[in-house]
């Protein structure tokens, strides 16, 4: 195994049995502009304090995988210009090379279930694209999910995923997901994908004992599907209008693959006046908080 240094504080509340939410480091080094990076990077860690748990954001510093990181280390993953984004299969190979990364939900997962942290806050999961079917292209983070055992909250998946076969998948890797008060998928930008859930959880003390139940059964992760509130989501006529025009220009311009997902949301965050940026960081906060109450809620079923 390659190295991990955990955060002194980190470290700490995980050897007292205090709660601790793992943050991956993609959204501040690729999803969100410089400099208002950071300072999301240092509020999203404050929200878990403030919810009453140890904020440990992950990333890859000189071969050496981090869980937790200084004001400076922060610093330096949301000011790195071409900073590798790195999912599980990159880790190693990385590591092994001395280089620096931030984390996907793939690759921050498995470092935070490895350091011994159950919970992880993120904004979207990844998961089937449209036209797999013939491109086989589907995100790392299903498999990981799968087989890594942890609690993610996130708002859904990115909104030019296929999201019914994105449920199909997770149900085939019995991957349990729950809506948290609600039983409808989130849709990312928007409150409502369109695609329903068979289960949901009201409180936070609900999530912790169904994740507690599946100890030594099951061997995946637990989704719980945080919503946006309706006053707070992106126009969904607009969302729906734009992503659609969006996708069917990349595949006229011939385009496949990573080059499709920049560009689609390039185009959403033109014609929403750039407030998909402003969801982006309002939905990932949210998840923040919601993970560090479920967080302490777990760690009280020890006691």
């Amino acid at each position: 195994m390659f190295p991990i240094h955990r955060h002194p504080h980190v470290a700490e509340a995980l050897e007292q049995g205090r709660p601790v939410v793992a943050l991956e480091s993609t959204l501040l080094a690729h999803g969100l502009p410089r400099p208002g990076n950071f300072e999301t990077g240092r509020d999203l860690e404050e929200v878990v304090r403030r919810h009453g748990a140890i904020p440990a954001t992950i990333a890859l510093l000189d071969g050496v995988a981090h869980i937790g990181l200084s004001g400076e280390e922060l610093r330096r993953i949301c000011d790195a210009p071409d900073l590798t984004k790195l999912s599980l299969r990159d880790l190693p190979i990385a590591a092994a090379l001395g280089r620096s990364g931030a984390t996907t939900v793939a690759g921050t997962a498995a470092l935070a279930s490895a350091a011994g942290i159950s919970l992880f806050a993120t904004g979207g999961l990844g998961g089937v694209h449209r036209g797999a079917r013939d491109s086989f292209d589907e995100s790392a983070d299903l498999d990981v999910l799968a087989r890594t055992r942890i609690v993610v909250v996130c708002a859904g998946v990115k909104s030019i995923l296929d999201v019914p076969a994105t449920l199909e998948r997770l149900e085939s890797l019995s991957v349990g997901v729950v809506g948290y008060q609600t039983s409808a998928f989130p849709g990312f930008y928007v409150t409502e994908s369109g695609s329903m859930l068979d289960w949901r959880c009201e409180t936070p003390e609900e999530i912790a004992q169904v994740f507690a139940a599946a100890d030594g059964f099951s061997p995946g992760a637990l989704v719980v599907a945080n919503p946006l509130p309706l006053d707070r989501q992106m126009d969904p006529g607009l969302h729906d209008t734009v992503l659609s025009f969006a996708i069917s220009a990349a595949v006229e311009a011939g385009m496949t693959g990573k080059d499709v997902t920049p560009y689609v949301l390039d185009r959403l965050h033109i014609a929403s006046n750039g407030r998909t940026q402003e969801v982006n960081v309002d939905l990932v906060h949210r998840n923040a908080a919601l993970a560090a109450e479920i967080a302490v809620a777990y760690t009280k079923l020890d006691d």
